[in-house]
């Protein structure tokens, strides 16, 4: 006689969604924490006014509640929701607004709101470095660059088809070389030119740092889609070092042709594969330093050709020093795929100033999770936000209430429990704001 004893292994398991002291994410505690010793929410409340606009009110519990989503992985304005699930709002120092909620909020916003957040980026900034996460009197290097932000569907407002011929928006970004922040952002629509705005972009980046209270050196690289004599004159007037890359005009191309070849160094220790020289020559009175690469494996080509990257500069250190550093600029594409992982993946909104808000706070919560690996676990040696997010935010946990004291239960054996624990005791003894 055999005998049923039903469902075993996997099977067996029943699944109820019924636990009301579950939190999703436990690691939002640390930037949580973060936020409301800078003063976030009363930040975005004294500088973001929808006076009078359908979603006006509470405004810095919005942004904090989008920042905090966005930190916990939501994409999309539905996937705020997920602040709401069992007792993860309760590690906030704010209850959660609904997504409908949110999304009102957003669709009021116009280009003015958009700036007000700049603002509450400004102050939050400077807060941040106050506390220590600053370059204070050390040297600050500042990567630029612009990227596509690709969009789908016909009702997106200000999309269009750039240089990638991909639909979508074209926002150029500042980001800190050293720590992954972006320091400031301009929402562009998508057939913009690279160059659109640059003056002005640079005027507010060189304020906001100052402001933000970087003394020291300061440096700014950007690639040849950011070649401009305006820009140049504005930054050596500001003290600034830059090295900029240079679009291949046929003046540069003369000049190129003319460095005799027994001036071409070999860089020993070029990463890609290839043999690699550079030089350097002078254009309207500019250094331009030039590295030319040649493929030893051409492909299809019969003869291997030079290609030539130039850049001008300002700075007067050696040509290796100069040129290898430039090189580095290509962190920001690790920060842009940092954006993209995240909130920048999709652009929520059909109306293009909400977008432009999104990216702005997106960009907010960004600066949020470095800031907590900054001030909280600053020897941890930690680049990628995915990682920062695996290993301190994305953690199981259970908030419990017992003899008037919360507890939050966190998984037994966790990997990363000191760098949490650690991180945790760090924040929490920063100054509260005044």
């Amino acid at each position: 006689m055999v005998h049923d004893d039903g469902p075993s292994g996997l099977d067996a398991i029943e699944v109820v969604f019924d636990d009301e002291r579950v939190v999703s994410d436990a690691g939002l505690l640390l930037c949580a924490t973060v936020a409301e010793r800078l003063g976030l929410q009363a930040l975005a409340d004294r500088q973001v006014r929808l006076d009078g606009r359908p979603g006006a009110g509470h405004e810095g519990r919005k942004v904090l509640s989008l920042m905090m989503a966005i930190l916990a992985g939501a994409n999309t304005i539905d996937g705020c929701q997920l602040l709401r699930a069992g007792r993860t709002g309760r590690l906030l120092s704010f209850n959660p607004a609904a997504p409908s909620t949110l999304g009102t909020f957003l669709r009021s916003f116009t280009f003015g709101h958009v700036r007000q957040l700049d603002a509450v980026w400004d102050r939050a900034l400077a807060a941040a470095w106050e506390a220590g996460a600053g370059p204070g009197d050390g040297r600050l290097v500042i990567d630029v660059d612009s990227f596509v932000g690709e969009v789908f569907g016909a009702g997106k407002q200000g999309a269009g088809h750039g240089y990638t011929k991909v639909r979508g928006y074209h926002p150029i970004l500042a980001t800190r070389a050293d720590t992954g922040e972006v320091l400031h952002l301009r929402f562009r629509q998508g057939a913009a030119n690279t160059q659109r705005g640059i003056d002005r972009f640079c005027d507010e980046l060189i304020a906001r740092v100052q402001r933000a209270g970087a003394n020291g050196s300061k440096l700014l690289r950007a690639d040849s889609g950011f070649h401009n004599e305006r820009t140049f004159t504005k930054l050596d007037r500001q003290g600034w070092h830059f090295s900029v890359g240079l679009r291949i005009t046929q003046p540069i191309r003369t000049a190129i042709d003319a460095i005799p070849e027994e001036r071409w160094i070999t860089l020993a220790d070029y990463p890609d594969s290839g043999l690699a020289q550079i030089a350097e020559t002078t254009h309207h009175g500019r250094r331009v330093i030039v590295r030319r690469v040649r493929s030893e494996h051409p492909g299809r080509q019969l003869f291997a050709t030079w290609r030539h990257f130039p850049i001008a500069t300002n700075r007067t250190e050696a040509i290796e020093l100069v040129e290898a550093e430039h090189r580095q600029h290509a962190r920001v594409e690790q920060v842009i795929a940092d954006l993209k992982a995240q909130a920048l993946a999709h652009f929520p909104s059909g109306r293009f100033h909400a977008n432009g808000a999104w990216a702005a706070i997106a960009c907010l919560a960004h600066n949020l999770h470095r800031w907590t690996v900054l001030l909280g676990a600053p020897h941890e040696p930690i680049r990628r936000a995915a990682t920062i997010r695996d290993r301190l935010l994305r953690i199981p946990g259970r908030l419990t209430f017992h003899a008037r004291r919360w507890t939050l239960h966190l998984p037994a054996r966790w990997p990363w429990r000191n760098a949490f624990t650690a991180a945790l005791t760090r924040l929490r003894a920063l100054a509260a704001p005044a």
